[in-house]
C-alpha cells in the first residue's frame, strides 16, 4: 500500500482528493492537515466522508509526512515551496497541485504571482503533470506539478493540431468558461450566490494567471512561441469548464481533423474524443477524471473550433494528480479513476 499524506485538506481540491483516495485500492491515507483546524475530525468537516475515514486535521509536521510514501499539497500558491525540498530529502514524493512548480521561470513565475519564488533551486526537478504529454518522465519523477485546470483543457484541446504543425503562425484563442468552485473554498464577494447565480462574466482580461503555463504548453507542443488570447468567464455552476478554441487551417477535411484527434488520443485512457458533430457538456464529465473533445472544421473559412471539457476539480486538478500518483508508482493508470459521471 502506497502511505499518502495531504497538505491542505480543507479546500476544494483537499476534500476531492480524500473522495478519490479513500476507495483507491492501493493507499492508505495516514497523514491530513490544516493549522487551522487542527484536532477536528475530518469527516466532521466533510459529512459524505463519513465512515470511509478516521482522521483528524493534525498541523504540517516534515517529519510524520516525510514518513508517507507521497505527499500531495492541495494548498494556495507559495505554500509547497516553504516544505517541499524538506519532503523530498525525507525521501517521500510530492505532488504539488498548487501553481509553485508549474512555470519553469522562476522570474515569470514572480512577474505572474507577485512575489519571488521561494524554492528556485528544485524548480529543475519538477515535471509538469500532464499524463498525454510527459507521462515517461512522470514515471521517474519526484516532483509533479500538476496543471492548472483551465491549461488542461486548453492544452488537450489543441495539441494535436500543434504537434502536426498545422496551425502556423496564427493567432489563437481559448474561450473558457469555469464553474465556481475554480475560485476556492475561501468567502469572497464573487462567490456569493447573489454575485454568481443567473449571471456570467468575463474576468482577467489582461492577464490571467494560467496564461503563462498555457503558453509554456503549446510551446513545447509545437516547438516554438504560439500565440494566444485567452479568456476565461465564470458560469454560474458549482463544477466544470468548457473550453472553446479557435484555430484556422486550409486543406483540411472535418474527416481529417477527426482522424488526427482519434489517433492522437487512441490510447488515452482519461481523453474521450466524440463522434464527429457531437457538442459535449460540462455534466457529462461532472465528478469525473475525463476530457472530452469534439472537432468541428468549417471548409468554407477554414475555421477549427475545438470544444474541450473537463470537471475542474478532478480531471483539472485532484483526479489528474491521482492520475500522476498511479504512473509514479506503476499502478493502473485508471486505479481510483473509474468513478462515471454523474447526470443529471
Amino acid at each position: 500500500m502506497i502511505k499518502v499524506g495531504i497538505v491542505g485538506g480543507t479546500g476544494y481540491t483537499g476534500v476531492e482528493l480524500l473522495r478519490i483516495l479513500v476507495n483507491h485500492p492501493d493507499v492508505e491515507l495516514k497523514v491530513i492537515t490544516s493549522r487551522s483546524e487542527e484536532g477536528v475530525r475530518v469527516a466532521d468537516m466533510f459529512p459524505n466522508l463519513r465512515g470511509h475515514t478516521d482522521l483528524q486535521f493534525s498541523v504540517p509536521d516534515v517529519q510524520k509526512l516525510g514518513e508517507c510514501d507521497v505527499v500531495f499539497f492541495a494548498t494556495p500558491h507559495g505554500v509547497a515551496h516553504a516544505m517541499a525540498e524538506e519532503i523530498l530529502n525525507t525521501g517521500a514524493r510530492v505532488i504539488d497541485l498548487s501553481a509553485d512548480f508549474r512555470l519553469q521561470d522562476a522570474d515569470e513565475w514572480a512577474q505572474w504571482y507577485g512575489q519571488p519564488h521561494g524554492a528556485p533551486g528544485i524548480l529543475p526537478q519538477a515535471v509538469y503533470g500532464l499524463p498525454e504529454v510527459n507521462r515517461e518522465q512522470i514515471k521517474q519523477a519526484r516532483l509533479i506539478a500538476v496543471p492548472g485546470c483551465y491549461p488542461t483543457s486548453v492544452q488537450l484541446g489543441l495539441l494535436p493540431l500543434l504537434e502536426n504543425n498545422l496551425l502556423g503562425e496564427q493567432m489563437l484563442i481559448a474561450d473558457c468558461k469555469s464553474g465556481v468552485s475554480g475560485a476556492g473554498r475561501g468567502a469572497s464577494v464573487g462567490s456569493l450566490l447573489c454575485e454568481a447565480s443567473e449571471s456570467m462574466m468575463a474576468y482577467a482580461v489582461k492577464g490571467h494567471r494560467h496564461l503563462p503555463e498555457i503558453r509554456q504548453g503549446l510551446k513545447r507542443a509545437a516547438g516554438k512561441e504560439v500565440q494566444l488570447t485567452f479568456v476565461p468567464h465564470l458560469t454560474p455552476m458549482i463544477r466544470g469548464i468548457h473550453s472553446t478554441l479557435y484555430a484556422s487551417a486550409s486543406g483540411l477535411t472535418q474527416e481529417k481533423l477527426q482522424a488526427l484527434y482519434e489517433q492522437r488520443y487512441a490510447n488515452e485512457p482519461f481523453v474521450d474524443v466524440m463522434p464527429a458533430g457531437s457538442h459535449p457538456a460540462t455534466r457529462s464529465v461532472k465528478g469525473s477524471n475525463v476530457c472530452r473533445i469534439a472537432v468541428h472544421y468549417h471548409a468554407a473559412t477554414g475555421q477549427i473550433i475545438v470544444l474541450s471539457v473537463i470537471d475542474n476539480l478532478v480531471k483539472g486538478a485532484s483526479g489528474q494528480a491521482v492520475q500522476n500518483m498511479n504512473i509514479m508508482f506503476g499502478l493502473a493508470e485508471n486505479a481510483g479513476l473509474q468513478q462515471v459521471a454523474l447526470l443529471p
